[in-house]
């Protein structure tokens, strides 16, 4: 693998910006007193991002896509394990991508 010399300040920046966005989280939730409200703001917060991911992927509707979604929400419903559901529609996309659809 090579290494572009002039890519790596951008790749320094990116990576600043990330720790210091968690870092800044961390810190601003210091602040904050959770109550019930805000701790249930907390816990919709991954569903609201996946939403925001999945939502323009659906309404594209290529075949692989929505067979991977149509297989998350199955093994959802049937072991309720997101990584195992994600890892699963992962492979959907790859097999279907792999046999050329």
């Amino acid at each position: 693998m090579n290494i572009r010399p002039d890519l790596l300040p951008l790749l320094f920046a990116v990576a600043a910006a990330s720790f210091f966005c968690r870092v800044g989280g961390f810190w601003f939730m210091r602040l904050i007193r959770v109550t019930p409200r805000v701790e249930a703001a907390l816990k919709s917060t991954p569903l609201a991002v996946m939403i925001g991911i999945v939502a323009p992927v659906a309404m594209r509707g290529n075949v692989p896509e929505l067979a991977a979604l149509a297989s998350i929400a199955a093994i959802m419903r049937w072991i309720r394990n997101d990584l195992v559901a994600a890892l699963v529609g992962v492979s959907v996309v790859a097999m279907f991508r792999f046999v050329g659809f």
